[in-house]
């Protein structure tokens, strides 16, 4: 699954920075100054890459078709979606050119028992905070995709990863009961309390993003 991703991601980051006039990107309106060419690299890494937001959700998207809506699988295809937009708002604000439908979508099969899924998922959201790490060093002197980045890591390392490896450890699932137990400790250990995951998203912490 790592490695389909890594083929597709490099390919679509590619034609998206090699291809101008896409029918399907889009053009912010905002009067902005245009960002350096490494710092719109990042942000479309982050969203198009093997190891970005979108590939996340593809991935999460391909449990759920095959297995129905099982936890934590649910809840956290719906936080990536969050993360997709947040991404989004930032690439129309700076007027980079996307691609707005999902590549990877139908592209990715849900390994074959949820058990085998679990652990795969797992090392792909520390593949997704190991992306973070790498791009924050690139967009320090934009504060706001500083935070937005610096938020979805956080989401992907303390409340994804650990929910993913409680899923291994359970033989590939968690109870509804075992998702809100886990939400509400994500929710003390980080200074979260009184935010709604289910409306929320984890990525909004101490101020939001």
């Amino acid at each position: 699954m790592k490695k389909l991703r890594k083929t597709l991601g490099v390919g679509v980051v590619a034609a998206v920075m090699g291809v101008v006039g896409l029918a399907v990107s889009v053009q912010a309106q905002a009067a902005v100054m245009p960002l350096p060419q490494s710092v719109q690299t990042a942000l479309l890494e982050a969203l198009l890459g093997p190891e970005g937001e979108y590939a996340a959700y593809a991935s999460y998207a391909a449990v759920l078709e095959e297995y129905g809506d099982v936890e934590p699988y649910k809840t956290i295809a719906d936080a990536e979606l969050r993360h997709v937009e947040a991404l989004q708002r930032l690439l129309d604000k700076y007027g980079v050119d996307y691609l707005t439908t999902n590549p990877y979508m139908g592209t990715i099969e849900a390994p074959a028992d949820l058990e085998s899924t679990a652990q795969a998922w797992a090392d792909g959201e520390i593949a997704n905070v190991e992306l973070y790490d790498g791009l924050l060093a690139v967009v320090e002197d934009y504060s706001d995709i500083t935070r937005v980045f610096l938020n979805l890591r956080f989401a992907s390392q303390e409340a994804h990863l650990p929910a993913f490896q409680l899923a291994a450890e359970n033989g590939g699932t968690v109870t509804s009961g075992q998702m809100v137990d886990h939400i509400a400790s994500y929710q003390q250990h980080n200074g979260l309390e009184g935010y709604a995951y289910g409306q929320k998203g984890m990525t909004r912490w101490r101020g939001g993003q």
